[in-house]
């Protein structure tokens, strides 16, 4: 199943994310792809908050630190792999605590994901339209 929607605003595509984060069950893992600027952090944003993990307003990239973590019950991951360059660069992570229990992982730049995933997943495509404007395509849907 595929699913694409343009949004128009950076509240369109975190709103979006609220509604998406709905249909999202532990665990699950989120695998954002798109250019540098085409709303992947923003629309995190919506998914964290979607899944009550944290408010949208503290939900922030995690270039420099790679992984943040948010909510206490719903984990919620949040990987950014822009800056990994090889598979020892991935393996200092420790993102095999993600896997430990039952939780959310969103990661951008979800190219660079090296392993096969023991969860169900989605991956979703941004692509900056000019303006505010945003393509989200949507495929291996839940």
């Amino acid at each position: 199943m595929s699913e694409e929607i343009i949004t128009h605003s950076a509240e369109e595509t975190i709103q979006w994310g609220r509604e998406f984060a709905k249909r999202l069950k532990a665990p699950f893992l989120v695998l954002l792809t798109g250019d540098l600027g085409t709303g992947k952090t923003t629309l995190t944003k919506g998914l964290v908050s979607g899944l009550g993990a944290a408010n949208e307003n503290d939900v922030t990239s995690p270039t420099f630190t790679l992984v943040h973590v948010y909510g206490q019950q719903a984990r919620v991951y949040h990987a950014d792999l822009y800056r990994i360059e090889s598979f020892h660069d991935f393996e200092t992570l420790g993102l095999e605590d993600m896997f430990a229990g039952p939780a959310v992982a969103i990661v951008e730049w979800s190219e660079k994901f090296p392993l096969p995933s023991p969860w169900p997943m989605v991956r979703v495509r941004l692509e900056h339209l000019g303006g505010d404007s945003r393509r989200i395509s949507v495929s291996d849907s839940v």
